[in-house]
């Protein structure tokens, strides 16, 4: 009897004064689906994150420990991006730009005291971009998660999921069409809910079936 997999989906509220988020618009789409990536069953568990220090990681971690995933992808919102960014690196530091939702500005603060500078996804990430190109859906790797709150909940669960058999990273997903409207620099790069959904599911398919990672360029020049 084939075991039915766990995928658990993340993705934000809204912040800095926005009325919506792509990650949780398209991750909440995902919730209860259930397919057969490359041969093997999976159910996708979707949970909102708070976009705020600490409790970002509090509510993602006891998610994990509650449902006990077999694959963890976290979500979240990078305006000005024109693709699906799957990240390739957490890093161990917060370096807030603005606030979060609870008024927080973290200046050059570790995630976690005397941790490690870095962790990589475990996800098949190339292949997963390629996958999601070949739909016509813009996506490729990216080298950086930022140092807001993103970053903080991918590091943190990487630091978390350390040494067990369980698949894990993050994705960047654009702002939509009606946010990058009324962004004031134009004309910024936007993707529509339905594509970033289709993408996501591709995504999902791929960190299911694919154990090894696919050998493809996709580093960058700065």
């Amino acid at each position: 009897m084939i075991k039915m997999k766990t995928v658990l989906l993340t993705g934000f509220d809204p912040f800095d004064g926005a009325a919506i988020n792509p990650s949780w618009e398209a991750v909440r789409r995902l919730d209860g689906w259930s397919g057969d990536g490359e041969g093997a069953a999976f159910r996708v568990v979707a949970r909102e994150l708070p976009c705020v220090f600490g409790r970002s990681i509090e509510a993602l971690l006891g998610s994990v420990d509650a449902l006990r995933p077999d694959i963890v992808i976290a979500v979240g919102q990078a305006g000005g991006r024109p693709e699906i960014s799957i990240e390739r690196i957490a890093i161990n530091v917060d370096d807030a730009r603005i606030v979060d939702n609870a008024g927080q500005q973290p200046v050059d603060v570790p995630i976690v005291l005397d941790g490690p500078a870095a962790y990589f996804t475990t996800l098949p990430i190339k292949a997963m971009a390629a996958a999601i190109r070949e739909q016509g859906i813009q996506a490729g790797v990216s080298q950086t998660a930022g140092t807001f709150v993103c970053n903080h909940v991918f590091y943190a669960l990487m630091h978390h999921l350390r040494g067990l058999p369980v698949k894990a990273g993050f994705i960047h997903v654009p702002f939509l069409p009606e946010q990058a409207a009324a962004w004031p620099v134009q004309p910024t790069a936007s993707m529509t809910l339905d594509e970033i959904v289709a993408g996501l599911r591709v995504a999902v398919e791929v960190a299911v079936g694919v154990e090894l990672d696919v050998v493809l360029a996709g580093g960058a020049t700065h």
